[in-house]
């Protein structure tokens, strides 16, 4: 079992589990395009969050096994999350269904901070692997931070699209919590190659 759960496509079918489960009622016509939008966003925030808390779990608990483990698979949660992003994005141009009214609703703070997210995901994503990380060098890292703008983006747009502070803060408030935690208290050593 061990060797299963240790091979990158068995990861990424976990990944990819709620998003079949979610496809699979919008195929079965159970649900509409707007019925999608809360959950994909909520997996695209989620995955993002999580693979974002790991890096300060390292500093503060010290190397785990099982902390290591989730390191090493990172990127493949932010490429996950970038990929339910793509979901949600998609979801919502069908809802909206034409430009006239994806435009007549594109300065709303709510929907802005969306797209402007979407637009510092992408180059995360695509240079999330290894041919990018060495050709980038020191300024893949340095790539690699814009995901938080994005996930400040992404709390406002959660925050300003469903009216409602307590779903996001519930999410978002670990994650502060932890990357303030990591630069106020003593870090540990971390482990080579996450």
């Amino acid at each position: 079992m061990r060797i299963i759960l240790n091979k990158k496509p068995t990861f990424w079918l976990l990944l990819a589990i709620p998003a079949i489960l979610m496809l699979r009622r919008y195929a079965g016509g159970d649900v509409i395009a707007m019925d999608m939008l809360h959950p994909t966003g909520e997996w695209a925030a989620r995955l993002m969050i999580f693979a974002m808390v790991l890096r300060p779990l390292v500093s503060l608990l010290g190397p785990k096994p099982w902390l290591n483990w989730l390191v090493q698979r990172r990127r493949a949660l932010g490429v996950a999350a970038f990929a339910y992003s793509v979901l949600h994005l998609i979801f919502y141009l069908i809802d909206m269904g034409n430009l006239d009214d994806i435009l007549a609703e594109f300065w709303a703070l709510g929907i802005w901070t969306g797209w402007a997210a979407m637009l510092l995901f992408v180059p995360l994503a695509l240079t999330s692997n290894d041919a990018s990380m060495r050709r980038l060098k020191a300024g893949w890292k340095q790539l690699q931070r814009l995901v938080y703008p994005a996930a400040v983006l992404v709390l406002v747009h959660w925050i300003f699209i469903h009216n409602n502070l307590v779903p996001a803060l519930v999410h978002f408030v670990p994650l502060v919590l932890l990357v303030a935690a990591r630069f106020f208290l003593s870090p540990k050593p971390q482990p080579k190659g996450a």
